[in-house]
């Protein structure tokens, strides 16, 4: 199915699941993933100061800096291989914006529900070494932080991997889970049925899931309760 689209003079943005303009009742989230949107942002350009309520809200850099501000305080530049995660909670007020005057930026915004309302906001940002993502699912946030990874408040846990052609990764489903399978970059087969960059997949009663990479590619896979 194709996604919903966003373009303006300084945004092209590409919505998995529903969102602002785009409504399809078929779309809207799976499991607590509410939202994956693909946004390529001009140089001098971005989000204006806007407020969140009630979210977990992953950012997730493919190229360029995506430069942060919020009303928490924070002032960050997030690049790639490095994760963001902001907690809405009880409210918070953010911006993002392409710093650069030459280079467009190209990143993911993620949104999670949480396991719970009215959680004070909270603002995390870690990075993840190529060698931790190469030819390997390398988790980037999760319940307490496990392994490493950013804190999310739910039982979710998203996963990246960087492989080059032939090079695959294999992933254990526990009964009552689900996966959301995102390809990033390149072109991957899951589980035999080719998916290409911007293509996601849900997958439910499968207690494995096999992917290979037909050429160099980037996944993201979210693994939800």
């Amino acid at each position: 199915m194709a996604r919903g689209a966003t373009r303006t003079g300084w945004l092209d943005s590409r919505h998995t699941f529903s969102f602002a303009h785009y409504r399809d009742p078929q779309q809207m989230g799976f499991r607590s993933l509410r939202v994956i949107n693909e946004d390529r942002v001009v140089p001098g350009a971005g989000f204006p100061p806007h407020g969140h309520r009630d979210m977990e809200i992953i950012s997730y850099v493919l190229e360029g800096v995506l430069e942060h501000s919020d009303s928490l305080g924070n002032g960050t530049r997030i690049r790639p291989g490095e994760v963001q995660r902001m907690s809405a909670g009880t409210g918070v007020r953010h911006s993002e914006f392409n710093p650069s005057t030459t280079e467009p930026l190209h990143f993911l915004q993620i949104w999670i529900l949480p396991d719970q309302l009215g959680l004070p906001p909270s603002y995390e940002q870690k990075a993840f070494p190529i060698d931790e993502r190469r030819a390997r699912l390398r988790l980037v946030a999760a319940p307490a932080g496990e392994h490493g990874a950013v804190t999310l408040h739910q039982d979710a846990r998203p996963f990246t991997a960087q492989l080059r052609s032939g090079q695959g990764v294999v992933h254990a489903v526990e009964p009552g889970r689900g996966v959301w399978f995102q390809v990033v970059r390149g072109i991957v087969a899951l589980n035999g049925t080719e998916m290409r960059a911007g293509d996601g997949a849900a997958v439910e009663n499968e207690g494995r899931i096999e992917s290979e990479a037909e050429t160099d590619a980037e996944i993201l896979l979210f693994d939800l309760r």
